[in-house]
C-alpha cells in the first residue's frame, strides 16, 4: 500500500486504485491503460505562484494557460521543479493525485473535467490511478480556463 493509498483508507472516497504494469506516467499513456477518452485523464501539473506551490488539474489534451492562473492567483506562475513538487505534494511527477498531499496546496480545476461522468487520476505512483466523478473531488479553489492542445 502507498502513501495515496493509506491516506484513501482514513476517507470515505470509496474509490479503488487500479495498477498498470505498463505505466500511466503521461495522459496518452493513461487513456491507453485505462481504455477511455484522453480528456477524462486528469493531469496534476504543479506550478509556482511566488513561493508558493499550486496545482493545475488539467483534462489530458488540454494545456494549462498560464496566463490565466497567474490572474486567478494574482501574480506570476512558473512550472514547479521536480523537487519541489515531490515536497509540496509528497509524490514524483508522474503519480500527483489531485488530493491527499503532504502539504496544504490551493487546487484549481480545468472545468472541461466536468463534462465527463468519470475521470481517471494519479494515485501516487507512475502505474496507479483511480476513477472518481469530478464533482465528487474536494472542491478546487478556483476553476482555470484551459486551452487546447497537446499534453504539456
Amino acid at each position: 500500500m502507498n502513501r495515496f493509498e493509506a491516506w484513501l483508507a482514513t476517507t470515505d472516497f470509496g474509490v479503488t486504485v487500479k495498477e498498470f504494469p505498463q505505466g500511466t506516467r503521461t495522459a496518452s499513456d493513461a487513456a491507453r491503460a485505462v481504455g477511455c477518452e484522453l480528456g477524462q485523464i486528469v493531469k496534476s501539473l504543479v506550478f509556482m505562484a511566488g513561493a508558493s506551490p499550486v496545482i493545475a488539474l488539467m483534462s489530458g489534451p488540454n494545456r494549462l494557460d498560464e496566463a490565466s492562473l497567474a490572474a486567478l492567483v494574482g501574480g506570476p506562475v512558473s512550472k514547479a521543479d521536480a523537487e519541489t513538487a515531490r515536497v509540496a505534494t509528497g509524490y514524483s511527477i508522474g503519480g500527483v493525485p489531485p488530493f491527499g498531499h503532504a502539504t496544504e496546496v490551493p487546487v484549481f480545476m480545468d472545468s472541461d473535467l466536468l463534462a465527463y461522468p468519470a475521470v481517471w487520476a494519479a494515485a501516487g505512483r507512475p502505474d496507479a490511478v483511480f476513477e472518481i466523478a469530478p464533482e465528487r473531488a474536494p472542491p478546487p479553489t478556483l476553476r482555470p480556463t484551459s486551452s487546447r492542445g497537446g499534453n504539456p
